[in-house]
Parts: C-alpha cells; structure tokens; sequence
C-alpha cells in the first residue's frame, strides 16, 4: 500500500533511517499523524488524504515498522527518550520554523503524549489529538490513586482495565510474541481486523506487518512496567489537546481518562460509538474533528460559533441531514445538532423557512449549515438531492426522516388520493431517505445513524386516524426491519414515537370528509387542545439526540406515547377499547 502523490524522504536519527511522507501544501499548517502497534504509517492512508487539502500532512514509520530501519540491538532502542529524538527530527525536517499539530493512534498516542509533556518539546506542538492510547505517567498515576483509595467502584474499574490489558501481558514474554507475529497470527491478523473490528478489507494492513508487530513489542517491553511503576509528576500538557475515545475499545475502558483535566489545562472530548481502530473505520469523522480542532487552535474558527451543548463531544463535526426541518420537531432536532458542533443539511418543501432554520443552525453552533428544498414524497427530487449532498457535502453521519403531514377522517371519508398523499410522505417519504441516504452510510463502511419520526398512533388504534396510523405504523416496522439489517455494519435506527406535541402539524393536517369551514374549525380546536398539553419539540428533539448516543430502537417521548407503549405490549385489548371514543374535535 502506497499513499498517492506522497513525497518521501528518510530522516537520519539516533542510529535509525525513518521513513518519511508528505502531502499537502509546505505552507500550510503542519500535521504529523503518528501510527500505533502493529502498524505502519499506512494506518492513516484514509486519514491523510482527507486532511491534505488543508494542511501540510507528514506521516512516518515508527523505527523498526515499514520501510524506517530498527535498532540494534531491540532491546532498549525503543524507550520513550528515543521516540521523542525521532519526532523531533521529523518536525524540524518538515517543519523547522512552526509547530507541528501532532495526532497520535494507539502507540502512537501513547508515545505523543510523551512529546507533549516533556518541557525539551515545548514551542515544538501546537495541538495534539489523542485517540486510543494514554500517557503512561497518567495511566501510572490513575492506578496509583484506585490502589492507594480502594472503593468498590475503583476496584472494578481497576480489574476492567486489567482484563482489557491482557495483551500487554503477553507481549512481555520473551520470544513467543514474535513467533506468533512471524507465525500464524501474523498471516490472520487482516481477516481478525476484518471480522472483529469491522476494518475494511483491501490492501492493508501492509506486507511489513510480521516485523513490525515483532520489533513493536520491545515499545511494551521497553516503556510500560518502569513508566507505570514510577510515573513523571511534571507530565501536564503544554499544548492544546483533543481527545478522542471510541466507546467500543476493546482494549482501553472510558473510565481510564477520568481527572485527566487534571494534566491538561486545555482539553476537548470527543466520543465516537466505534472500536478501537478508528484511522481505519471512521477517517472522514477523524478527519472532520482534527481539522475543526487544528484550524481553531491556528484562531480560524469564526467568532461566536461554540459547540457548546450536552452532546458536543458526541456529533462535533458529524453531518447530520434532518427532512421537515422548516418547524416544529425537524427546526428543533436540526438546532440541537447544530448546538451539540454537527453541520446540519436543513431539507424542507418551503425554500424560506429550510434557510432560516439554516441560518440560525450557524448561528447556534454549526460549523457550517446548508438548506436544500425537496418535497420528500419525490422520488427523483430525492435522488437528486442524496447525489448532491454526497458530493458537496460528504456522506450523512446522521439522517432524520422527520417530514410528515396529517390527516384524520373515517375510512370510508378517507379518499384514494388522501391515503397516496399520507403514504407518499409520511411512508415513502422515509423510505426515500432510508434507501439512498443509508446506502451511502453502507456504502462509506464508517457506520451512522438513522433516525426515522414515527408516532404513538403508530401503536396505538384510532377510529379517526386509520390512513395516518398505518403510515406511522409502517414507518416504525420499517425502521425494526432495517436496523436488524444494518445493524452487522455499525449502523442504527431509532424510530421515534412523539405523542401529543406542540408544533404546527395541527394547523395543517386535513380532515377528509368534511367541508372547508369544518376543517377549519376543527384545525383551530386541535391546535388548540395540543397547545394545552404544551409539550416542546425541544423535548422531542434532546430525545432523539439520547437515542443516536445511546443507539435505542423505539422512543415513546411522551408520557401519554409511553402509556400507550406500554399498554400496547400489555393490555392490547384496552388499548383497542379507547380506539373507539370519539375524538374530542
């Protein structure tokens, strides 16, 4: 595996050649990306191209991995004193007269936050993004502190962390490591990453993978019992850092980078629903993320733009597209994203309010927003519009099928164009966007989110819904059907069930069978009972917000939905018996 258009050159440094590449522009920013064990620089081949067209981006071999030479003897030639000679040769051959942004994987985090707490370094980073993989002098400390204050709750977070570490143990025994590196395990590590971590196939990893896996074991042997069991006290960050943690690391536990405000004065979180090898299975979020975090570390970010909500270290950079975002539950679901540093595609069939709901997102906290007029109920305008926001915007990390229109009436009221209508929107419309939005999510192989409005009458009978009932009641079979079938490819689906809210469906939903003075009436006596309950689409929309962090399959929002839910599964033939009241209009 080569890195198209890469300049490479080799660094002399402290008996090793390391192996250099470049892309991007040398007037640019510097961005170095450091690979972790076992890998080589290739790891961030999806990465890199992603952040060369706005920094100068240099990749190296960690000495002994891909074609940078190793040590002689192993033993003692990889200490962190060692690594820290490298990267500083690295930097002032790419980057003599500016700090470097530094981004580090597994090892290569590891061996960064070394370069980022040891004072020879300093005026050398100007921003380091860590992803799965902690200091050592942090690591020593945190379990110094569980040893010394024994709780029930640190105990377990101590065995947690110890189970998960058990590859560290074995990489301390002599010899066996590189005859299983050298030996099978090295032959099916691709299809172990493959099936285990979700990591696509191709070309990688490459075909140095047996040697640097057996050289990168003396980083464990060399580093880890003498750093843990005496950590630095001076080792607090003297630069920007941005940490990002997978919450499905199957080697380091969430709890492990608890207090770290404590040794860095300027920390931002990330958090990412993915395994440990995210270079590989999330490189356009990765991508997003650094470049957000470089470019407001070099003073680009606009004035007045913050990511400031809950969930900021959750969707910070993602791209999320929310249909019927003109009013009620879509506004309020695209602002909340907007708040929590998403970039929002605003998508509603009137053209104003989809660009004011656009224009506040910006000024709300998305780093950029964008509004798109689509009646969701074309299938070619649809097709249209997945097309063009693939390739202006990027892939959707999160897709809310929200549009929906309203309409009550008997059956036998209930015409042949008024249930096309109520189905095309309300039902097709979900399926446009679940077939050609989460294709492409399928297609990325980075995983995503659906979110699909259903309702609680999707549930719940009604003699004066049947077309909008079976509608929603579609709508949420459909999104239980998808999310079995996308759930093997990091996907999920929520569908989301409102009950009684306050927006202005009421207003416009029609009434079939009665005249023009009567719907009338019967609109105004809606809204206003549904603006009696008074429930905010700001609740709606922090719920679906909970449910993509949390990856929940049905959400009754409301009380009454929730009642009803319940009822549904319990006491189905009560629930039959309130279908048959009379609605209250």
């Amino acid at each position: 595996m080569t890195l198209q258009g890469a300049r490479e050159r080799r660094v002399r440094t402290g008996g090793v050649d390391l192996c250099v590449a470049e892309l991007g522009d040398r007037g640019r920013p510097t961005v170095i990306l450091v690979h972790g064990y076992p890998d080589s620089k290739e790891v961030w081949s999806e990465v890199a191209p992603r952040l060369a067209d706005r920094f100068h981006v240099v990749l190296y071999d960690v000495r002994g991995h891909g074609r940078s030479t190793a040590p002689k003897p192993l033993r003692g030639g990889f200490t962190l004193e060692k690594l820290t000679d490298d990267f500083l040769a690295v930097a002032d051959a790419v980057s003599p007269d500016r700090p470097v942004h530094l981004v580090g994987h597994d090892w290569g985090s590891v061996q960064a936050w070394e370069f980022t707490t040891v004072r020879r370094t300093e005026g050398r980073i100007a921003s380091f993004t860590s992803m799965s993989g902690p200091s050592l002098d942090h690591f020593g400390h945190w379990i110094n502190q569980r040893l010394k204050r024994p709780t029930p709750r640190r105990v377990g977070q101590l065995l947690g962390q110890g189970a998960k570490s058990w590859y560290v143990y074995a990489l301390h025994t002599p010899v066996l490591p590189e005859l299983a590196w050298r030996g099978p395990l090295g032959k099916r590590w691709p299809r172990i990453l493959e099936r285990l971590e979700k990591v696509p196939g191709g070309d990688y990893p490459t075909s140095s993978l047996r040697s640097d896996a057996a050289h990168g074991a003396w980083l464990y042997r060399d580093n880890v019992r003498t750093r843990l069991a005496r950590p630095r006290a001076d080792a607090y960050a003297h630069a920007p850092v941005q940490l990002i943690t997978p919450l499905g690391d199957a080697f380091l536990s969430e709890r492990l980078y608890d207090g770290l405000e404590l040794w860095v004065p300027q920390l931002t979180r990330r958090t990412l629903p993915a395994k440990h090898w995210i270079p590989r299975t999330r490189p356009d979020q990765l991508a997003s993320w650094i470049t957000e975090f470089v470019t407001s570390v070099e003073g680009g970010r606009p004035k007045g733009v913050t990511a400031s909500g809950k969930y900021a270290d959750r969707f910070g950079g993602q791209l999320v597209l929310v249909t019927g975002a003109g009013s009620g539950i879509g506004r309020a679901t695209a602002y909340a994203f907007a708040e929590a540093g998403a970039r929002v595609v605003a998508v509603d069939r009137d053209a104003e309010a989809a660009s004011r709901t656009a224009e506040m997102s910006r000024l709300i906290g998305a780093p950029e927003a964008w509004a798109e007029t689509v009646d969701v109920s074309d299938e070619q305008a649809m097709e249209k519009l997945a097309a063009k926001v693939a390739a202006e915007y990027g892939v959707v990390d999160v897709l809310v099928n929200n549009a929906g229109i309203g309409l009550s009436g008997s059956f036998f009221d209930t015409t042949p164009e008024d249930w096309k209508k109520v189905l095309d929107v309300n039902l097709w419309g979900v399926i446009h966007g679940c077939r050609l939005f989460g294709k492409q999510m399928a297609e990325r192989g980075q995983g995503g989110h659906i979110v699909n409005t259903a309702s609680a009458a999707a549930y719940q009978p009604s003699k004066a819904l049947p077309a909008y009932s079976t509608s929603k009641a579609a709508v949420l079979m459909l999104s239980e059907c998808l999310r079995a079938e996308l759930a093997g490819q990091g996907i999920g689906v929520t569908a989301i069930c409102p009950g009684f809210v306050n927006t202005n469906i009421t207003s416009t939903a029609r009434f079939a069978g009665v005249d023009a003075a009567e719907e009338k009436r019967r609109q105004k006596k809606s809204a206003r009972l549904y603006g009696l309950r008074n429930y905010p689409p700001e609740k709606v929309a922090d719920a679906i917000l909970r449910a993509v962090v949390r990856g929940d399959a049905v959400v009754p929002v409301t009380a009454e939905a929730r009642g009803a839910y319940l009822m549904s599964r319990f006491t189905p033939k009560a629930l039959r018996g309130i279908a048959r009241l009379e609605p209250p209009l």
